[in-house]
């Protein structure tokens, strides 16, 4: 089995704001709207570098996107940046009139997403913004799962014509994929080839997949392992090339069970390949306050509960 080595933890969010700085040097059309949370999204390099492309809205969300809906018309690439609760929740009909509806070319950039915002606790921790944006007609929806990705995403989104919601956090997680890697929007990666169980995961439970595929194969059970990076487009062929060999599937994913990841994957299966599916989500909660860690195992967002769910729908089979 492939083993995966965690080059040092670094936050996704930092990962954007690598992204940025960068497409501030290499596209002049690019520029930057912030809702009062330049050092916390990582925008500072781009402020000092381009000023004259870095707009500071303050706490008027739904007035930034606005802003950044206006400016496509004239041929710029708007990256907006809050928190993920304040990226999609507080502005829903803002992004649905202005952004989606409209089509416009327009980069939602949100940061601390999930439980692991941590000790703000559940009103900060917004846990259904996937399945509020990836129900938005046109838009496309892209969770990373660690530094690398996020920066390789940030660069991708600015090439792509089109909304885009793109979602990181805030923690420093294990960093694994490949520096300087190419991401393709709606293209899964298959980590780790395996016989008995596909293991679909997002975000930071990638990662964890990873861990549970290491500790299943000392149980003598083959696990699969596929990085669902673009929520929306899903890539549905790999999905059924995977879980045809398997025979069963367990969805992994920093988000309540319904409305995420694991729903797409669901509907995927009802329509072509009905097949034995677990959940590794929250499970229609709010979050509470405390460290990223007591969090994702209080709710059973970890490596542990994904060989759990792993050995329950093998059982299914």
């Amino acid at each position: 089995m492939k083993k995966y080595t965690n080059t040092g933890n670094k936050d996704t969010r930092s990962g954007f704001g690598a992204g940025l700085a960068e497409l501030g040097k290499n596209n002049e059309n690019v520029v930057a709207l912030c809702a009062d949370l330049t050092g916390s999204l990582k925008m500072d390099e781009f402020k000092k570098n381009h000023p004259e492309r870095f707009f500071q809205i303050g706490i008027a969300e739904a007035n930034m996107i606005g802003i950044a809906a206006g400016m496509t018309i004239g041929g710029k690439i708007p990256f907006t940046g809050t928190f993920a609760n304040f990226s999609t929740g507080r502005v829903y009909d803002q992004i649905r009139q202005s952004v989606a509806y409209s089509n416009k070319n327009v980069k939602i950039c949100a940061s601390h997403a999930g439980v692991t915002l941590g000790e703000d606790g559940a009103t900060h921790q917004i846990l259904e913004d996937i399945g509020l944006m990836k129900m938005l007609p046109g838009m496309t929806v892209i969770n990373t799962c660690d530094f690398n990705q996020t920066k390789a995403a940030t660069l991708a989104i600015a090439e792509f014509e089109g909304p885009v919601y793109l979602r990181f956090g805030r923690p420093k997680v294990a960093n694994f994929t490949p520096e300087n890697g190419k991401f393709e929007i709606g293209k899964a990666v298959n980590l780790i080839e395996g016989t008995d169980v596909t293991i679909i995961a997002t975000g930071h439970l990638v990662w964890e997949a990873l861990q549970a595929a290491e500790q299943l194969i000392e149980k003598g059970i083959s696990a699969e392992v596929i990085n669902i990076h673009t929520i929306k487009p899903l890539d549905e062929e790999a999905i059924l090339a995977s879980v045809k060999k398997t025979g069963c599937v367990v969805t992994a994913e920093e988000h309540n069970f319904l409305g995420g990841l694991g729903e797409s994957v669901s509907r995927t299966l009802v329509e072509n390949f009905p097949a034995p599916q677990e959940f590794v989500a929250t499970k229609d909660t709010f979050g509470e306050s405390g460290t990223p860690e007591q969090l994702m195992e209080k709710y059973g967002l970890n490596a542990e509960a994904i060989v759990k769910a792993s050995e329950k729908v093998l059982k299914r089979k």
